[in-house]
């Protein structure tokens, strides 16, 4: 029987096991067989589905603590001379974004690349770990607003 994760510590300083490296999307979960990045499979069975942040540790049904590392994925950086507008237009399309002082990150999106460009955004690809902001409302992600590929389905009108 694997291991089985029921606990999810926020922010843990504590001494960890080992660690689960999960792109964005993956770490938006309730129930699923993960694995380690030292290997070891455990499954996880949170009470409703979470959005785990870089740094939070899933406690395991023996005491061993996983930290949760954000995968390195294709992002883009945006900069330019306007920051606080660029970032109003990626927040109105609902995208997630990491801000920063100086710059911000979002998911490598054509679509989105293109309205940023028309706005004399400065935009570079790279490969990053990629940490949005939480949703308004409290922690994690607005689920109201959830698009593409997640664990759930629904509609809505805007």
């Amino acid at each position: 029987m694997l291991p089985l994760a029921q606990t999810l510590h926020r922010h843990s300083h504590a001494d960890h096991a080992d660690t689960v490296t999960l792109s964005y999307d993956a770490r938006f979960l309730r129930r699923k067989r993960l694995e380690t990045d030292g290997g070891v499979p455990f499954v996880i069975d949170l009470e409703k589905t979470e959005s785990l942040d870089q740094g939070d540790a899933l406690e395991l049904s023996d005491g061993r603590l996983i930290k949760v590392r954000a995968a390195a994925e294709e992002v883009l950086i945006v900069t330019g001379a306007n920051l606080q507008r660029l970032a109003w237009h990626i927040g109105n399309r609902h995208t997630p974004c990491q801000i920063e002082a100086d710059r911000l990150v979002i998911q490598n999106d054509p679509v989105i690349k293109h309205m940023l460009e028309h706005l004399d955004a400065e935009i570079i690809e790279a490969t990053e770990p990629f940490t949005p902001e939480g949703g308004a409302y409290g922690h994690g992600r607005t689920h109201s607003h959830e698009h593409g590929h997640s664990a759930h389905d629904h509609s809505h009108a805007h």
